[in-house]
């Protein structure tokens, strides 16, 4: 349904380094690069991600109740998601775990990004 999705970030090179980080574990990788952005999708494929540096002094993150929710492989990659965010200044909105409310196998990890953005890693 949805082709990519594009966030903005203060620290292009700050926020690349986090991503790098985070995504490894769910098997995505920077795609492409440029002086102002960075884009995140499968080995040898497009971007279903992008990164822009923003030098307004807006705000980025997107309203409550939103958050971008990454596929992951597996429970170890959700812990391996959620423990790069937090080494790489990440903040924890839920810790990896099952989330009974929302199925008897949802296993899930919430963070905040570096400017902001909730991000949730969900084994497949």
């Amino acid at each position: 349904m949805i082709s990519h999705l594009s966030l903005g970030v203060r620290d292009l090179g700050r926020s690349g380094d986090f991503y790098d980080a985070i995504l490894a574990p769910l098997g995505v990788v920077r795609v492409w690069e440029s002086e102002t952005g960075l884009g995140y999708g499968p080995p040898g494929g497009n971007d279903k991600l992008a990164l822009f540096e923003v030098k307004e002094d807006v705000r980025l993150a997107a309203g409550p109740r939103f958050h971008l929710a990454f596929s992951a492989p597996s429970p170890e990659a959700v812990d391996a998601f959620y423990d790069a965010a937090i080494t790489n200044g990440g903040h924890c909105e839920g810790r990896p775990g099952i989330r009974e409310r929302y199925g008897p196998d949802y296993y899930a990890a919430f963070i905040r990004d570096l400017d902001g953005h909730k991000l949730e890693a969900k084994s497949e």
